[in-house]
C-alpha cells in the first residue's frame, strides 16, 4: 500500500462538499466534526489502493486537492476517530466509506461480515479489524455536465396527472423496446415508452427511487433484492443498475429527462431523505455511521439509534449537516439532472428534529421551501412515518403539496360499501377541511387509489385479504387495512358476473379520482389491468410480479381505452379541475359554484349527511366561473356537470335538478358501459328522472 507525499496534496476548499475536477486534479472535500484524520483512497483498477491523507480542516469540513486524479477514479474515505459505541460513535478506518456526496457509486456489498464495524455485540463488542475494501461499494469521480435535460415543462399543478412508476418495472417486460434496454434509463427515454405516457395523457412521471440504494443485511442474508429502492445509500448518484451501460448512469439518467421533456413530460423522483441502508447499530459502517454517526442519525442513551421510520435509524432532521446534505442533494437533481420536482417518502420524519413532536416550520422543511431553485420544484410529502405521532395529514406548510391518504381511504370505502358520503364530500372537492387554512389550493392534495405500496387495482377490486407468501415472510408484511373487496370471489375466478363487477368497480374508481378536485395520481399498470396475485407488499420480488406486463387482453384494452377518455376529459374540462376551493359563491349563471344533491332532486339538508346509511350522492359543478385560468392568466369558462355516484347494491330513481341548474342534462359518462359510453344517451329534462344502476357513477354534461 503506497502513500503519496504530503507536499502533493494542495489545500483546497470545503465546498461544495464531494469530489469535483479542478485544476489538473481533484479537489475532495468530506465533513467529520469528530475524526481526529481522515484519508482519501484512491483504488485501481487492480484493486490496489493508494491513500492519501487530507490534512486541511475547515467548518469540520476535511479537504484537500489531490493532483493527477481524473473523471472516472474510484475512492473511498477512511476515518480517524473516536470508537464509542454507547456514545453512538463509530469511526473505524477498516472501514472504507462511500462519500456522502458521490455523483456516482460503483458496486455493492459483497461480504456482509466484512462491512460490519464491529465485533459480537454492535453495542458492547470493539471495532473490527477487518478491512472492508473489496466487500464494500466504492465512489466514482464523475465528469461534470453532459447531456442537456431540455426544457421544464413547468406544468401548472392544477392540469398535473401524475403518473407513479418503477424505472425497471415500467420496461423490463416491453416487447417493442430492445431487450439491452429494457429496465434502464434509456429504456423509459424510448419512443415506445414515452408513446405510452403521451396517449395515455399524463403530464407528470413520478419515479420509485432513482439515487442509489443498497439491500439491507435482512435481504441480503437471504438472498434477495430491495427491488422498490428505499434504502438509500448515496443521496447524489442516479442508481447505477439501472444502466444500460456500466458506469453510464448519469448521462443514461440526463438523456432520459430529456426524452421526458420534449414529451412535455415533468419527470418528479422518489426521494427517501428520512433513513438509510445502514440500518440499526447492528448494520453495516459504509457510509454516514463511520464518518459521525450522531451527526447524521437521531440517537437515544447507550448509543442506540431512535427509529420512527421502520427502517432501524432515522437522520436527524434538527442536524446542519442533514440540512445541508438534503437540500444539496435537491439542488443538485432540480439544476444539474434536470429533475421538476420530488416527493418526500416519510416526509414527517423531516419536522421532527430530535424525533419529537411535528414542526412543520423544522429547520429542514423550511430550508427546502425558502431555497431559491427548490421553491420553484414540485414538493409533495407523504405526510406520515412509522409512528401514530408522525400521522399528519393536512398539517405541513403552504408550500407543501400532500398524499392524501384520507382520500384513498374515504373513496375505497366509499365504492365496496363501508361509509356514507359526509367524508366522501370532502374529498371530491378538494379536502378543504385539511387545506383550505392553511393558504393552500385544491391541487395540493394529491389523491390516490393505488401506489406502489399496496394492492393495485385489479388486486383492490379482486382479493380481500394480502397474500404475501412470496416475500419469505410467512404474509406477516405488509398492511392488513386493505379496504378492499373481491367482489364475491377471492382472486382469479372465470365467474362471468364477479369479473364484470370487477371491471365496473375499477371503472367507478378510476372515475372518481380523475374527477375529483384536487391531482390525481395513478400507478403505472392499473390502466392495464395489472395484478400482483393480491401481493401488496412487493417491495423485494424483482420479477413478473412487480413489472409491468404489456401483454393485451380485451379487459386490459377495455381499461386502457376508457382511463384515456377520463384523463382527456379531465384535460379538457376546466371545471373539474379547478384551482381555487369551492366557496358557495355565486357564479354569473346565478347559481352556486357548487351543490350537493340527493337522489330526490333537492338539495342536500344538513341532517342528510350524518345518515349513516346514504350510498349516493349528487354534485353539481357550475362552469361558468370555475377560476381556471390559461397560460397567459386568462380565466376560462366550462360547461357545469352534474356527477351521480351510487354505491349502493340495487338500482337507484334519480331526479335531476330544477331547470335553473340548466336547461338539459346529457349523460356524458356512465361506468356501467366497458368504454365509458352512456347506456342511455341523449337529453334528458330537468325534474326528469333516471335509474342509477347498482354501483355506478354517471357523469351528466349541461351545455353552457
Amino acid at each position: 500500500m503506497a502513500t503519496r507525499p504530503e507536499s502533493e496534496v494542495l489545500a483546497g476548499r470545503p465546498f461544495p462538499l464531494g469530489a469535483h475536477a479542478e485544476a489538473g486534479g481533484v479537489r475532495f472535500a468530506v465533513t467529520s466534526h469528530v475524526a481526529d484524520a481522515v484519508e482519501v483512497c484512491l483504488v485501481d483498477d487492480d484493486g490496489t489502493e493508494k491513500r492519501v491523507e487530507l490534512t486541511e480542516r475547515t467548518f469540520g469540513v476535511w479537504h484537500g486537492l489531490v493532483p493527477g486524479v481524473t473523471p472516472g477514479q474510484r475512492y473511498g474515505f477512511r476515518v480517524h476517530g473516536p470508537y464509542d459505541a454507547g456514545r453512538g460513535l463509530r469511526c473505524n478506518p477498516a472501514k472504507l466509506l462511500v462519500d456522502p456526496y458521490a455523483r456516482q457509486i460503483e458496486g455493492g456489498i459483497t461480504n456482509l461480515e466484512a462491512s460490519l464495524g464491529y465485533v459480537g455485540d454492535p453495542m458492547h463488542g470493539p471495532p473490527s479489524a477487518v478491512d472492508s475494501l473489496g466487500s464494500v461499494p466504492l465512489s466514482v469521480v464523475s465528469s461534470p455536465g453532459g447531456a442537456d435535460t431540455g426544457v421544464k415543462p413547468d406544468v401548472p399543478f392544477e392540469e398535473a396527472v401524475i403518473y407513479e412508476m418503477h424505472v425497471k418495472g415500467f420496461t423490463k417486460n416491453h416487447p417493442e423496446i430492445p431487450e439491452k434496454l429494457r429496465g434502464t434509463y434509456l429504456g423509459l427515454a424510448h419512443p415506445a415508452a414515452i408513446e405510452h405516457l403521451t396517449r395515455l395523457g399524463v403530464t407528470t412521471v413520478e419515479l420509485l427511487p432513482v439515487q442509489a440504494f443498497q439491500d439491507e443485511p435482512s435481504l441480503l442474508s437471504r438472498g434477495a433484492s430491495n427491488y422498490w429502492g428505499y434504502s438509500p445509500l448515496g443521496y447524489c448518484a442516479p442508481h447505477a443498475a439501472y444502466a444500460s451501460e456500466p458506469g453510464n448512469e448519469v448521462q443514461e439518467f440526463r438523456t432520459m429527462v430529456a426524452a421526458m421533456h420534449a414529451a412535455n413530460i415533468e419527470v418528479l423522483i422518489d426521494v427517501v431523505y428520512n433513513h438509510t441502508c445502514e440500518g440499526g447499530p447492528d448494520g453495516p459502517t459504509i457510509c454516514f455511521r463511520g464518518y459521525d454517526a450522531p451527526g447524521y442519525y437521531l440517537h437515544a442513551g447507550g448509543g442506540s439509534t431512535v427509529d420512527i421510520t421502520g427502517c432501524g435509524n432515522t437522520l436527524d432532521a434538527g442536524s446542519p449537516q442533514v440540512v445541508r446534505l438534503v437540500t444539496d442533494s435537491l439542488r443538485y437533481w432540480a439544476a444539474e439532472m434536470g429533475v421538476d420536482g420530488f416527493r418526500f417518502d416519510l416526509a414527517s420524519t423531516m419536522g421532527r428534529p430530535g424525533g419529537g413532536f411535528f414542526d412543520r416550520d423544522s429547520a429542514l422543511l423550511t430550508a427546502i421551501t425558502t431555497d431559491p431553485v427548490l421553491c420553484r420544484s414540485k414538493l409533495i410529502a407523504e405526510p406520515w412515518d412509522a409512528t401514530g405521532d408522525g400521522y399528519r395529514v393536512g398539517d405541513f406548510g403552504m408550500q407543501w403539496a400532500e398524499w392524501n391518504g384520507r382520500y384513498r381511504d374515504t373513496v375505497r370505502d366509499f365504492w365496496r360499501g363501508h361509509t356514507s358520503v359526509r367524508d366522501l364530500a370532502y374529498r371530491l372537492s378538494g379536502s378543504s377541511d385539511l387545506y383550505a387554512d392553511d393558504l393552500r389550493r385544491p391541487w395540493q392534495s394529491i389523491n390516490f387509489i393505488t401506489a406502489h405500496d399496496g394492492f393495485t387495482l385489479r388486486d383492490l377490486v379482486s382479493y380481500n385479504d394480502k397474500h404475501n407468501e412470496e416475500n419469505g415472510e410467512e404474509n406477516r408484511d405488509g398492511t392488513n387495512d386493505n379496504r378492499s373487496w373481491n367482489c364475491g370471489a377471492e382472486g382469479e375466478t372465470s365467474d362471468p358476473a364477479v369479473l364484470t363487477l370487477r371491471a365496473q368497480q375499477a371503472r367507478n374508481l378510476l372515475s372518481t379520482l380523475l374527477l375529483s378536485t384536487g391531482t390525481p395520481m395513478m400507478t403505472a399498470g392499473d390502466e392495464m389491468w395489472r395484478t400482483q396475485g393480491g401481493n401488496n407488499n412487493a417491495y423485494c420480488l424483482d420479477n413478473d410480479v412487480s413489472w409491468v406486463d404489456w401483454t393485451t387482453s380485451d379487459a386490459s384494452e377495455a381499461l386502457l381505452g376508457f382511463t384515456q377518455r377520463l384523463i382527456d376529459l379531465r384535460s379538457s374540462s376546466p371545471a373539474l379541475r379547478q384551482p381555487q376551493f369551492f366557496e358557495g359563491r355565486t357564479t354569473p349563471s346565478g347559481n352556486p359554484d357548487l351543490v350537493w344533491f340527493r337522489p330526490d332532486g333537492q338539495e342536500m339538508a344538513e341532517t342528510d349527511w350524518f345518515d349513516e346509511g346514504r350510498r349516493t350522492l349528487g354534485m353539481f359543478i357550475d362552469g361558468s366561473n370555475c377560476l381556471s385560468r390559461t397560460r397567459d392568466g386568462e380565466l376560462v369558462s366550462d360547461d357545469s356537470w352534474l356527477m351521480l355516484m351510487h354505491a349502493g347494491a340495487e338500482a337507484i330513481s334519480v331526479t335531476l335538478p330544477h331547470e335553473r341548474y340548466g336547461p338539459s342534462y346529457e349523460p356524458f359518462l356512465d361506468t356501467t358501459t366497458a368504454d365509458g359510453s352512456p347506456a342511455n344517451p341523449g337529453s334528458f329534462a330537468p325534474r326528469g328522472k333516471l335509474t342509477v344502476p347498482a354501483r355506478s357513477l354517471l357523469l351528466l354534461r349541461i351545455p353552457r
